[in-house]
C-alpha cells in the first residue's frame, strides 16, 4: 500500500503540457416532472426531471435517460444494467448497491453523492464530471473512462482493475485504498489528490502524472516492485 497527500495542489494541472480532459458541458431543457412509479426495462426517458422520486429496487436495464435531471434520488439496488444516460445531471443522488453494470454515460455530471457498492464495471463514462459527495466501493473493473473528472470527492476503496483511463483528473479529491491492478493511464492526472492511499498496482501508474512530493513519499512503493532495498 503507497499513501500520499498533496498540500499544494491548486492550479497544478495548467502547468503542465499533458491533454486536459474535457469537461461535459450540459444545459438541459425546459423538463417535465416524472409522475410514474419505478423504471421499467429498456425504458425511453428524454426531458425528464426525477425529483426526490423513490427508485430504490426500481428495474430499468437497458433505460435511455437523455437530457434528463436526477435530483436527490433513492438508488438503493436500482437496476441500471446496460442503461445510458446523455447529456443529463445527477444531484444528491444517494443509495447502496445501485447497479449500473456496462452502463454508458455521456457529457453527465454528478454532483454530491452519496453512493456506497456502485457496480460499474465494463461500463463506458465519456465527458464525465463526478463533483463532490462520497463514493464508497465504486466498482468500475474493466470500465473505459475517457475525459472524465473527479473533483472534490472522496471515493473509498475504488477498483480500476483492467479499466482503460485516458485523459482522467482526479482534482483535489481523496483516493483511499484504490486499486490500479492491471490497469492502463494515458494523460491520468494525479497530482491535485488530496490523499494518495493505493493499496494495489502502483506499478501500473505509467501513463499517469504526479507531484514531486507524492514521487518522495511513492518511492519505498516504487522500490518494493523493483525489489529494490533502501537502508540508512
Amino acid at each position: 500500500m503507497a499513501r500520499t497527500g498533496n498540500r499544494n495542489s491548486r492550479g497544478a494541472g495548467a502547468r503542465s503540457g499533458m491533454a486536459e480532459a474535457r469537461r461535459p458541458e450540459v444545459r438541459l431543457p425546459p423538463l417535465v416532472a416524472y409522475d410514474g412509479e419505478g423504471l421499467e426495462p429498456d425504458g425511453d426517458y428524454d426531458g425528464v426531471r426525477f425529483e426526490e422520486t423513490d427508485l430504490a429496487d426500481a428495474s430499468g436495464p437497458g433505460s435511455r435517460f437523455l437530457d434528463c435531471e436526477l435530483r436527490g434520488c433513492a438508488l438503493d439496488r436500482a437496476e441500471l444494467g446496460r442503461a445510458r444516460f446523455i447529456d443529463s445531471v445527477l444531484t444528491g443522488v444517494r443509495g447502496v448497491g445501485t447497479d449500473l453494470a456496462g452502463a454508458s454515460l455521456r457529457d453527465v455530471e454528478v454532483v454530491d453523492a452519496r453512493l456506497g457498492g456502485v457496480q460499474l464495471h465494463g461500463a463506458v463514462l465519456e465527458r464525465v464530471l463526478v463533483r463532490g459527495g462520497k463514493i464508497d466501493y465504486l466498482n468500475l473493473r474493466t470500465a473505459r473512462l475517457k475525459d472524465v473528472v473527479f473533483e472534490g470527492c472522496v471515493l473509498s476503496e475504488p477498483d480500476f482493475g483492467e479499466a482503460r483511463l485516458v485523459r482522467v483528473e482526479f482534482r483535489d479529491c481523496v483516493l483511499k485504498r484504490a486499486d490500479f491492478s492491471a490497469v492502463r493511464m494515458e494523460s491520468v492526472d494525479l497530482r491535485t489528490v488530496a490523499e494518495l492511499d493505493i493499496a494495489r498496482g502502483v506499478e501500473r501508474l505509467a501513463g499517469a502524472v504526479i507531484s514531486p512530493s507524492q514521487l518522495m513519499e511513492l518511492a519505498p512503493a516504487f522500490a518494493a516492485q523493483i525489489g529494490v532495498r533502501v537502508e540508512a
